[in-house]
Parts: structure tokens; C-alpha cells; sequence
């Protein structure tokens, strides 16, 4: 285990990490012990008690946060024709087919999200290995395998963020910036909070929420008292 800075040993222990915090008290703790030299993002982890092996006990979405993530997300279409056309006009900032498949074949890597057609699919399909990983591969859950490319693209571009449930149940996403009043992080928060809560899996058993935290890119995570939310 790598040793903790001074700077991350300092903010820790403005945390009581044996108290959940209300999630205004929360929010407003993690913005003060961040001391990244930029506008860090904040992000919000929950721990599920569900068992990621059984099919019916994966969660995976995406929601539109209501004021957006502070990030300008690039997208990456890939259509043919008039689809091609539309995405262009709906303020894609990539399109191409097969020729977008040789270029991150060969290393390009200048986008935040891919959206594709059904039938581009076969060719992005291609790409799973170096896609798959880096959590870039469109999917019909997450709305990023689509006819409706114009709804997909402006949804991404007004802060659309995608979860997934890890191998041990827990969940990452971000919802803004430290640079974020306190009253947009916490409605992002409960924006997140409501969706995670109605994708639990009827077949979960015992207690679904066994943790949430918040906290910044490089500052300690402060527990946030789930029934505030």
C-alpha cells in the first residue's frame, strides 16, 4: 500500500471516519478537505449488497444528472449515411464508420463516449478488446446503441453518466465539480441516489445500501448518512 501524502493525511483527519455525515454536511466536508490545485470532480460511491454473478443482481444505467457534470464529454458516433449526417448536426465530435475502427485500431483514443447505431455494431464490435476495458463499448442499457442518435449525443453533451456495478457490487460516478455549489452537487446526488435505489434487484436479499461516501479526485471519502438523501 502506497504511503498517504502529508497534504491527504492532513484532510483525513478533518473526516470522522466512524460518523455518517447528512449529505449537506457531507458535500461541504469533502469540498473543504479536497486540496487538489485544480477543480477536482466529486464523485459519490455506493457499496450494494447484491451478487454481481446471478444476471438478475447487475446493475447498469445511465441518467442525466440536472446540472450536468462540469465536464464537456467528446463523443464519438459511429453511422453511416444519413444517421451520419444527423449525428454531425447534433454536435457530434467524431463520426465515421469503418475508418474510425482502423483509426483507434491504430491508437486514437481523443473521445470520452462512444454512441453507435444497431447496424454499426458488426464493426464496433471489432474494437470489444481495446473498447471493453477502458468502459468505452455503447450498450442499449446505457442508451449509447441507438436509431435516435440526436437524443443520445445531446443527452451525453447535458451530463449524462453511466453506472455499472463492479464484480463486488460497488458503484463510482461522478456528479460535478468542486467548483459546484453545494445545492447542484446535492441535487445531482439524490438525482443518482433514486436511480440506484429503483434498479435494485428484486431478488437482492438483506440490506441493498451497505455504504455510500462522497469525495473529490484526490481527498479522503466522507460516509454520507443514506436516509438524508
Amino acid at each position: 500500500m502506497a504511503k498517504k501524502s502529508k497534504k491527504f493525511q492532513d484532510a483525513a483527519k478533518k473526516v470522522d471516519s466512524t460518523k455518517a455525515y447528512s449529505v449537506e454536511e457531507a458535500v461541504a466536508l469533502a469540498k473543504e478537505v479536497d486540496f487538489a490545485k485544480f477543480d477536482a470532480t466529486v464523485e459519490v460511491a455506493y457499496r450494494l449488497g447484491i451478487d454481481t454473478r446471478k444476471n438478475d443482481q447487475q446493475i447498469r444505467g445511465a441518467v442525466v444528472l440536472p446540472n450536468g457534470t462540469g465536464k464537456t464529454q467528446r463523443v464519438l458516433v459511429f453511422a453511416k449515411g444519413e444517421k451520419a449526417k444527423e449525428a454531425e448536426a447534433a454536435g457530434a465530435d467524431y463520426v465515421g464508420d469503418a475508418d474510425m475502427v482502423q483509426k483507434i485500431q491504430g491508437g486514437w483514443f481523443e473521445f470520452d463516449v462512444v454512441v453507435a447505431t444497431p447496424d454499426m455494431m458488426g464493426e464496433v464490435g471489432r474494437l470489444g478488446r481495446v473498447l471493453g476495458p477502458k468502459g468505452l463499448m455503447p450498450n442499449p442499457k446505457t442508451g449509447t446503441v441507438t436509431m435516435d442518435v440526436t437524443k443520445a449525443i445531446d443527452e451525453i453533451k447535458a451530463g449524462k453518466v453511466t453506472y455499472r456495478a463492479d464484480k463486488a457490487g460497488n458503484i463510482h460516478v461522478p456528479i460535478g465539480k468542486v467548483s459546484f455549489d453545494d445545492a447542484k452537487l446535492m441535487e445531482n446526488f439524490r438525482t443518482i441516489h433514486d436511480v440506484i435505489l429503483k434498479a435494485k434487484p428484486a431478488t437482492a436479499k438483506g440490506q441493498y445500501v451497505k455504504n455510500v461516501s462522497v469525495t473529490t479526485t484526490f481527498g479522503p471519502g466522507v460516509k454520507v448518512d443514506a436516509s438524508s438523501l
